[in-house]
């Protein structure tokens, strides 16, 4: 069996940034685990596998893979397919919505366009579901910080739009990148606190308050550090109009910048309408580049 992929780097417009990703563009008769076995052997943050649709609300059926587990959705990998589909000739150019059907169900994708080519996708995420708070000293431990490095009378706590996070408020972008992920810190911490999730830690730049500098620590998912993770940026879109840090008409035109301190620097758009107590849309957008294609032999 050949198996033909695109690699696109995406959440950014330059090559060799951003965040890897394989695109399978015939998923039809693979079993779950030989594609959980491909994504591995990609050993991308994640791989995705087009399907016909399974629904006559959506248009293909896409399903993603960690180099662990698969994945209910996921950000990057939606972005990225977008563009990968757009490239085949699948989404005619011009066309400005695409849908597809993940494991949550359907999610739209709006497309922007200059010419023939698209320029931008932004993602429509689930309205947010908020967890529990959890203590913020535990989780500054695990990282290699303190409870002086969390910003003051902001809580540590769990919010998903499809896949929960645990949003850490740092003071600023220096302690976002003096974290020092550890594994065995994270497991210990996951067992302090009774939650094995994904840690998501934020900062406001200064005098910038739409401009979060981030980064992702996944080791349960098999990704110890994510360079742009667009399924933990609507969470995060969510918590800072939540809590107050972002207000009004900026909750619109949020960007965060994540992947810096490996080397992949991202940039990723976020968009929220409604209030604090009352969120109504969560959107997710950016670029991608392709940077390589070819098949695997099975």
């Amino acid at each position: 069996m050949r198996l033909r992929y695109l690699h696109y780097d995406v959440f950014t417009r330059d090559a060799l940034a951003g965040n890897q990703l394989a695109v399978f563009l015939d998923g039809r008769g693979l079993v779950v685990a030989t594609m959980q076995a491909v994504a591995r052997e990609m050993n991308f943050s994640e791989s995705t596998f087009i399907l016909p649709p399974e629904r006559a609300d959506t248009e293909r059926r896409m399903r993603i893979f960690t180099p662990a587990v698969e994945m209910p959705m996921a950000g990057h990998p939606t972005i990225g397919t977008a563009f990968a589909l757009a490239h085949a000739g699948v989404i005619a150019a011009g066309r400005p919505r695409f849908v597809f059907g993940l494991n949550v169900g359907p999610v739209p994708v709006d497309l922007e366009w200059t010419a023939e080519q698209l320029r931008f996708a932004w993602m429509t995420q689930a309205p947010p579901t908020y967890g529990p708070f959890v203590d913020g000293g535990a989780v500054a431990a695990a990282i290699g910080l303190d409870m002086r490095d969390l910003i003051p009378n902001r809580p540590v706590h769990t919010i998903s739009c499809g896949v929960e996070y645990l949003i850490v408020p740092l003071r600023d972008p220096s302690c976002v990148h003096r974290a020092s992920p550890d594994s065995g810190a994270l497991r210990r911490l996951a067992s302090i606190i009774g939650m094995d999730l994904p840690l998501y830690l934020f900062a406001p730049s200064p005098g910038a308050p739409t401009a979060l500098e981030c980064r992702m620590f996944a080791p349960g998912l098999g990704v110890l550090e994510d360079p742009a993770t667009g399924s933990a940026a609507g969470p995060l879109g969510c918590y800072v109009v939540r809590h107050g840090l972002v207000k009004g008409a900026d909750a619109q035109r949020i960007v965060i910048s994540q992947g810096v301190a490996m080397g992949r620097p991202s940039r990723i758009h976020v968009a929220i309408t409604g209030g604090p107590a009352a969120i109504t849309t969560v959107k997710v957008g950016g670029e991608a580049v392709l940077v390589g294609e070819g098949e695997l032999l099975l």
